[in-house]
């Protein structure tokens, strides 16, 4: 379904314009308004919106009614404060823990961070409004669902590894799962060892059936989670031989110097592509650009997206609108994709995403 603006955006969303401006910064500042939490591969795109960016040549920054907005990375400090006053909870880490907060916000059941930030359950209730996830709602998806996926952007996933030969720049599916079984240990006379991100990671989850176990499968037999704390979209964490699933946006967005890291330049690490003959992005840094063709496949592309409450970006009691202007497609809004430089879309666009591959939205969770 396709969100319907029904309030005008001058009063309730906006975004800050100038010839000159500061590029996007990554401080986690308690949020005066909305909160985003969540996947760590949209994180430093929604970064550069929420804190402003000038990597178009237009300084843009997108906030609501004149009051910022709280975007909290995946990564960081265990504990993390969301709201004025709030209760300091478990950093979500990744797009399922994003989504399980946003739950917990709704519904006022505790909510226990997984992955790698573990804490005492606590009760969050109003401290999330906007989950980032880089998977869909998958077989939690239901026309009478509580959420609702709205897409943001077209990603793909493709694979980092770190040594190897000249054949490991082009493994196949098939030879990924045998190697993600644990039987395929050795690629061209070289060892080989399969790395996963941490559990919950959107990246991981999507990965994992692309390269052919079964829907929903989230977990490989040759990869051990006992003390797996890999942070998705690190190629630093990649020692001689290992390989890992990795998102070519945020590869290219690292690469061509627009976030605040870049570990495409650790010794020996590069990016695979399991489509034969086609690369994931063209050019040459700090220059990639997205390849079309790789991003349409439809095993490895992927649309990402904002999850937020049903009821509160439709007419009814819970109408709420201010989340509503964040999430319509207009042009001052999170999930917009217009082609100007002064619009989200181009923000976008510098950190390797392409349109997403439908503008319809997505019910989910019929139980929260």
């Amino acid at each position: 379904m396709k969100i319907k603006k029904i309030v005008a955006l001058s009063t309730v969303a906006g975004i800050a314009l100038a010839g000159l401006g500061i590029s996007s910064a990554n401080a986690e500042p308690v949020a005066n308004s909305y909160v985003l939490v969540g996947s760590d591969t949209l994180q430093d795109s929604t970064n550069a919106l929420t804190n402003g960016t000038n990597a178009t040549g237009s300084f843009i920054r997108i906030v609501s009614s004149g009051s910022t907005l709280g975007n909290f990375d995946a990564f960081g400090s265990a504990a993390i404060q969301t709201k004025p006053n709030g209760p300091y909870f478990g950093r979500p880490a990744g797009s399922g823990a994003g989504v399980t907060a946003l739950r917990a916000s709704i519904t006022g059941n505790p909510y226990a961070a997984g992955g790698t930030n573990t804490t005492p359950a606590k009760v969050i209730t109003g401290q999330v409004d906007i989950a980032r996830s880089s998977s869909g709602p998958g077989t939690n998806a239901n026309t009478a669902g509580q959420l609702l996926y709205v897409p943001y952007a077209r990603d793909a996933v493709a694979y980092a590894y770190k040594g190897g030969t000249a054949a490991w720049a082009t493994l196949t599916s098939a030879q990924l799962k045998q190697i993600f079984d644990g039987t395929l240990t050795s690629v061209d006379g070289v060892a080989i060892k399969p790395r996963l991100p941490q559990a919950g990671s959107g990246t991981r989850n999507f990965f994992l059936p692309a390269i052919g176990y079964a829907s929903g499968t989230t977990v490989a037999p040759g990869v051990s989670d006992v003390g797996n704390a890999t942070a998705e979209n690190d190629a630093t964490v990649l020692a001689e031989g290992e390989i890992i699933p990795f998102s070519v946006a945020s590869w290219v967005a690292q690469a061509n110097g627009v976030t605040g890291t870049n570990s495409t330049t650790a010794t020996g690490v590069q990016l695979g592509s399991p489509i034969a003959g086609t690369a994931p992005f063209t050019g040459t840094a700090p220059a990639l650009v997205p390849n079309a063709t790789y991003y349409a496949n439809t095993s490895f592309g992927r649309d990402t997206y904002l999850v937020v409450e049903y009821a509160r970006v439709v007419a009814g009691a819970k109408f709420d609108a201010g989340l509503a202007a964040l999430v319509d497609g207009s042009t001052t809004s999170l999930n917009n994709f217009g082609g100007l430089a002064s619009s989200p879309g181009a923000v976008k666009k510098k950190f390797g995403f392409l349109a997403p591959s439908t503008t319809n939205s997505q019910r989910a969770y019929v139980t929260l």
